[in-house]
């Protein structure tokens, strides 16, 4: 991948006011793969009781990601939309602990792109969740 799509997929992600309020951050991106980091925050706490993410916003980063892994992938000539994406939730995750997705997209077809896509805490071993799903792929 050159560095000006690595360089466009990292700005357009980092410009989406959501992930922004989210924290979000790329960590890393080429050739249809991409790391992103949510940071814990109060304000994302889905259970008071246990301080414990919302699943909500597990969603939306490993969603976040998984569009960067298609934006970055070769074969994609350009933007992209969430056509489905399948999250099964494996634990919570650690409340204080900034949560990574890590996502992949192994396939492209000329209207459709695959992702597989994983999200952890500091616990690297033991997923939060994980991810399957499809993309558009515009203009290829």
């Amino acid at each position: 991948m050159t560095a000006d799509k690595a360089t466009i997929a990292r700005q357009f992600i980092e410009i989406i006011p959501h992930a922004k309020a989210l924290g979000m951050k790329v960590s890393a991106i080429e050739d249809g793969v991409a790391e992103i980091v949510m940071p814990y925050d109060d304000c994302l706490i889905g259970d008071p009781k246990t301080g414990v993410i919302h699943g909500g916003a597990v969603s939306t980063l490993m969603d976040t990601c998984s569009g960067a892994a298609v934006m970055s992938h070769p074969d994609s000539p350009a933007g992209t939309a969430t056509i489905n994406l399948r999250i099964d939730y494996m634990r919570a995750a650690t409340p204080g602990q900034a949560i990574t997705a890590h996502a992949e997209c192994y396939h492209i077809t000329r209207n459709v792109a695959f992702i597989r896509a994983k999200a952890f805490d500091e616990d690297r071993e033991n997923p939060v969740a994980t991810a399957a799903g499809a993309f558009t792929v515009e203009g290829k």
